[in-house]
C-alpha cells in the first residue's frame, strides 16, 4: 500500500525529528571507537569486523552492519552477485582491512576469485552519517555487469508492522513474502539448489533515498545513494531471507563507482534497559544464587536490587534489598552483582532493579526434578528418525527416509561438512542403493541429517544418565515394529532405554550394511537440504532404480532420485567412536532388550579385535569423522572395560593415558568413568591432570560475571558450557577433595538465563521465559520443539552478545543440536542428584 508524500522537504523532517532530534546535542557524530567499529549514541556501524562463516557460509554476519539501540538490525553491506543471495551463494574473500580512527576511515579490500574481480569498500564517518563508497581499480568485468551491486541487508522481523519511503512514496512492509517474481534461468543448477528455471524477486519500491521505520526512531535508518536503490524481499526465495536495498555497480567506471549514506538515528538519551540475568528455572536452597545486572556503560543509575518472595495472593514481601556489587565491564556492557545464596527458604521468588523485575522462580529442593522432562519426552521422540511421531491431535512427522540410503558419488565435497573420498570402500558403486540403512538414528539438528558422531554420542550420554541416575520414566510408546512413537502415553519400558536402543539400531545398521562406521546419511542437494515441513515429504519413500523413468513406481520402487546419500569413506576415528557407543548401549539394554544388548556388544567386541589387528584408515574431513584417534580408542576402551570389565581393555585404558592427559578437558568424563575398573594407581595418576583442570576452571570462573566458558566462534557456546559443568560434575564425585560442585550449577544457570545479553532459558519449555522460537525442523512457523537446547549466546566481534528470540533462522544462535539434548538430560540429573545430597 502506497501513497504520495507532500514534499521532500517533510520526508526529511520525519527523519531528523522525534527524540533524536537531538542529534545535534551529539555534535561529534559517529567516532570509531578503541574497538575498531563506528559508534554514536545508540547506534553501532562495524565495517567488515566479522566475515562469512567458512564453515557455513553465509551466516547473516559479515560486512557493513548496523546496530541500533542494542538490535543489530542490518548485516552483509558488502558487494553482492544476486539481489537477494542464499547461504551458499558466492561471496567476496576478505583480504585486507585498514582502521584509521583518526580519520574516521575503514577501508576493506575484498575479491571474487572466480570472477578475477577485486574491489574496496571504503566506510567513513560524515556527522552522523556514514558514507560507504565502491572503489574498483578495473570497470566492472563484463560477467558482471547487471549483476554485481552493493547490498544491504535488514533484519524482517525488525522492521516488521513498520513502514518505509523512497523518494517520498511510502509503503509498509510486507508480514509475509508476497511480491512480484520473474521467471529466470536456473542460476544454482549446479549446486542443485532447484530443478529447471528458477525465480527472482522483483523491487517492492525503488528510489535514490529511502527511510526505513521513519515512524519510529528506534528503528529508523536513511540511506541515500548516488545510484537507483531498489528494496527486495529476499523471503520469496527462501524462510531465511531479508529484506534487502540494494544498488547496480555500474559498468565501465574506475574509481568511486557507488557512494551510499547511511543515517541510523541517533538518541543521545538512550539508554539500554538493564537486564537481571539469573536462572528462570530457580535454585535448590543449597545453591550458589547470583543476580547479575548487565548495564549499558553510560547507565550510572544505582538503585538497590530487591529480592521478593510472591505469596499465594499475589502479594509480594522484600525479603533481601541491598546495592550489588560492582564486577566491571565484559564485552560492551557494565556489570552488577547480588549474592543471595543465603536465601534457602523454599518458594516463589523474582528481583527488582529499578523499573526491572523478573519473571518468576523458584527456590525448592526438588527445583532441578523435573527440568529434563522436556527433553525426554518431547525433544527426542520428535527428533527420531525412520519413524512416525504422534502426540495427541498432533503428528509432528511420518515415518521419514525409509528409501534411506544411496551410495555417495566418490572424490565428492557437499554443502555440509561430510566428503565422499577416492572410493567408496563399500562393495557399492555410487548411486547405487544400501540396504539395511532405514533404521534407527535422530535427525542431527535443525535439520534432518544422521551424523554417525552425534548418534554415539548421544547414546554413551544417555546411557551414563540412565545408569548414574536410575533414570526409568515413561511416558513415550516406541513401536519399532510399527515404526511408531506416541507422545505422553506409557508403554512399560523406560523412555531413555528406548532412545538407546533407537541410536544402537542406526549404528548396528550401518556396521551390517557396510562393515564399517559411516560419516552420516544427509541430503544430496540443496533443495532437499533446505526442506522444512514434515521430513516424510522430504522423499517418496521408495528406493531409487535407475531402470525406471522419473516418477515411475514398480515393484516398491521409485525413478524419483531422491533419496539420501551415504558418506562411507573408511575412518577408524568412527569406528572407535561407534563402538564406544554400542558397548555403552549393551549395558543399559540388558533386561529390556537383551537380544539387542547382545547385538551392540557383540559388534563392538568384533569391530575393536578388527582395528586393533590392522594399521588405522585416518580419513578426516570437517566435523563427520570423529573426534581425534586416541581419544576415540580411548572412550571405545573405557566403554567396553566398563561393560565387560575384561583385562585386556583395562590394559589398553593405561597405555593410552599418557596420550590422553595432555587433552584431559576433553577426555575427563571418559577417564573418570574407568576409576571403578582400574587399579589405584590409574586414580592416582590422574591427580595432577585434575588439579590444573580447577586452576583453569577458577580462572575461567573470573574471566565473565557468569563464571563459565564463553565461546567467540560463528556457533555460540551452550556446548561448551554444557560440557565444562559435566566435566565439574564429573571430577566432584571422583576428586571432591579437589574440586567443588559450584562450577556445575554455574553451568546449569547459565543455561537457564544467567548469561549476557538476555535472562531467557535456552532449553526451550524449561523455566519461565524460555526459548520459543527456535531454528527446529519446525522453525519456519517461527516455533520451537520443547526440551531443545539452543547454541545460546552468539558473540558478534568484537563485543555484541547476540541471540534473537524473534528470527529463528540464525542457526549458530538458535539451532537445537542432539548432543546438547542429551548432555542437558545429564546436566539436569547431575544437579538433582547433587541437591538431593544437601537437603
Amino acid at each position: 500500500m502506497r501513497q504520495t508524500m507532500g514534499s521532500l522537504a517533510a520526508f526529511v523532517a520525519v527523519m531528523m525529528s522525534g527524540p533524536a532530534s537531538a542529534q545535534a546535542g551529539a555534535p561529534e557524530g559517529l567516532q570509531i571507537n578503541d574497538r575498531g567499529y563506528f559508534e554514536a549514541p545508540a547506534v553501532n556501524i562495524l565495517a567488515f569486523s566479522n566475515w562469512y562463516d567458512g564453515l557455513f557460509a553465509d551466516a547473516k554476519i559479515g560486512g557493513v552492519e548496523i546496530i541500533q539501540r542494542g538490535v543489530r538490525s542490518a548485516t552483509n553491506g558488502d558487494v553482492r552477485l544476486s539481489a537477494t543471495p542464499g547461504q551458499w551463494d558466492p561471496a567476496a574473500a576478505l583480504v585486507e582491512r585498514k582502521v584509521d580512527a583518526k580519520a574516521g576511515v575503514i577501508e576493506t579490500q575484498l575479491r571474487y576469485a572466480a570472477q578475477d574481480f577485486s574491489y574496496s569498500v571504503r566506510a567513513e564517518r560524515q556527522g552522523h552519517a556514514l558514507q560507504v563508497q565502491v572503489i574498483l581499480d578495473k570497470p566492472l568485468p563484463a560477467s558482471l555487469v547487471g549483476k554485481a551491486g552493493f547490498n544491504l541487508e535488514f533484519l524482517p522481523s525488525a522492521y516488521f508492522h513498520h513502514a518505509y519511503m523512497a523518494d517520498g512514496q511510502s509503503g509498509l512492509f510486507p508480514l509475509y513474502p508476497a511480491s512480484d517474481m520473474t521467471r529466470t534461468p536456473d542460476r544454482n543448477a549446479a549446486s542443485g539448489r532447484s530443478e529447471g528455471p528458477g525465480a527472482e524477486p522483483l523491487p517492492i519500491a525503488q528510489g535514490r533515498r529511502f527511510v526505513l521505520s521513519p515512524e519510529d526512531a528506534a528503528k529508523r535508518v536513511m540511506v541515500q545513494s548516488d545510484q537507483p536503490i531498489a528494496l527486495y524481499d529476499g523471503r520469496n526465495q527462501a524462510q531465511n531471507g531479508w529484506f534487502v536495498l540494494r544498488s547496480i555497480l555500474p559498468a565501465g567506471r574506475t574509481g568511486t563507482v557507488l557512494q551510499w549514506t547511511i543515517t541510523p538515528q541517533a538518541d543521545p538519551a538512550w539508554l539500554r534497559t538493564p537486564v537481571i540475568a539469573h536462572s528462570q528455572l530457580g535454585y535448590a536452597p543449597d545453591a550458589p544464587k547470583i543476580a547479575t545486572v548487565e548495564l549499558d556503560r553510560k547507565d550510572k543509575r544505582r538503585p538497590p536490587v530487591t529480592l521478593l518472595r510472591v505469596g499465594a495472593d499475589g502479594a509480594t514481601q522484600p525479603v533481601l534489598t541491598k546495592s550489588a556489587q560492582e564486577w566491571g565491564d565484559y564485552l560492551r556492557y557494565h556489570y552488577l552483582q547480588l549474592d543471595f545464596s543465603a536465601v534457602r527458604e523454599a518458594g516463589l521468588y523474582m528481583l527488582e532493579y529499578g523499573d526491572v523485575r523478573t519473571a518468576p522462580f523458584r527456590i525448592d529442593a526438588h527445583v532441578y526434578d523435573d527440568a529434563w522432562h522436556p527433553t525426554n519426552d518431547v525433544y527426542f521422540p520428535v527428533a527420531m528418525d525412520h519413524m512416525s511421531v504422534n502426540e495427541a491431535y498432533r503428528t509432528w512427522h511420518g515415518d521419514s527416509h525409509r528409501d534411506d540410503a544411496r551410495q555417495a558419488p566418490v572424490d565428492h565435497e557437499h554443502i555440509d561438512l561430510y566428503r565422499q573420498g577416492p572410493t567408496t570402500d563399500t562393495r557399492f558403486a555410487p548411486g547405487e542403493h544400501i540396504p539395511g540403512l532405514n533404521v534407527g538414528g535422530w535427525y542431527d539438528a535443525g535439520d534432518f541429517d544422521i551424523r554417525t558422531q552425534s548418534q554415539y554420542q548421544v547414546i554413551r550420554s544417555l546411557a551414563d544418565a540412565a545408569e548414574r541416575y536410575g533414570l526409568t520414566r515413561d511416558t513415550v510408546s516406541v513401536d519399532q515394529a510399527r515404526r511408531h512413537v506416541e507422545m505422553h502415553v506409557p508403554d512399560g519400558k523406560p523412555d531413555i532405554v528406548q532412545q538407546v536402543g533407537h541410536g544402537t539400531l542406526q549404528l548396528l545398521a550401518q556396521f551390517d550394511a557396510v562393515g564399517h562406521a559411516i560419516h552420516g546419511i544427509v541430503e544430496p542437494d540443496v533443495a532437499q537440504y533446505t526442506h522444512l515441513g514434515d521430513a516424510v515429504t522430504k522423499t517418496d519413500g521408495l528406493p531409487y532404480d535407475p531402470a525406471l523413468k522419473s516418477g515411475q513406481v514398480r515393484d516398491g520402487r521409485s525413478g524419483t532420485p531422491d533419496d539420501r546419500w551415504a558418506f562411507t569413506s573408511k575412518s577408524s576415528a568412527l569406528n572407535y567412536g561407534s563402538i564406544a557407543g554400542l558397548a555403552a548401549a549393551a549395558r543399559v539394554l540388558a533386561g529390556q532388550d537383551d537380544a539387542l544388548a547382545q547385538r551392540a556388544l557383540a559388534m563392538a567386541e568384533r569391530v575393536w579385535a578388527q582395528e586393533q589387528s590392522q594399521a588405522p584408515d585416518l580419513f578426516r574431513h570437517g566435523n563427520t569423522t570423529g573426534g581425534p584417534l586416541e581419544a576415540e580408542m580411548f572412550g571405545a576402551a573405557v566403554e567396553l572395560l566398563r561393560t565387560t570389565n575384561k583385562p585386556i581393555y583395562a590394559n589398553v585404558v593405561m597405555d593410552l593415558w599418557p596420550k590422553i592427559e595432555p587433552h584431559f578437558a576433553a577426555n575427563a568424563q571418559t577417564a573418570v568413568a574407568a576409576i571403578p575398573h582400574m587399579p589405584a594407581a590409574y586414580r592416582a595418576a590422574m591427580v595432577p591432570a585434575v588439579r590444573q583442570w580447577q586452576a583453569q576452571s577458577a580462572a575461567v570462573a573470573k574471566a565473565n560475571p557468569f563464571g563459565v566458558p564463553i565461546t567467540t566462534g560463528g556457533w555460540a557456546g551452550s556446548g561448551t558450557v554444557l560440557g565444562h559443568a559435566l566435566i565439574a560434575d564429573a571430577l566432584h564425585r571422583a576428586f571432591p577433595e579437589i574440586v567443588g560442585s559450584d562450577a556445575m550449577y554455574r553451568g546449569v544457570a547459565f543455561l537457564t538465563g544467567h548469561h549476557p545479553g538476555s535472562d531467557i532459558s535456552f532449553v526451550s519449555g524449561v523455566g519461565a521465559r524460555s526459548k520459543e522460537v527456535a531454528y527446529g525442523n519446525n522453525r519456519a512457523d517461527f516455533s520451537f520443539i520443547a526440551g531443545g537446547v539452543v547454541p545460546g549466546v552468539l558473540i558478534v566481534k568484537p563485543d555484541f552478545p547476540e541471540n534473537h528470540e524473534d528470527w529463528p533462522f540464525f542457526w549458530g544462535e538458535n539451532e537445537y543440536v542432539i548432543p546438547e539434548g542429551a548432555a542437558w538430560i545429564e546436566l539436569a540429573n547431575a544437579a538433582a542428584s547433587a541437591s538431593r545430597r544437601t537437603e
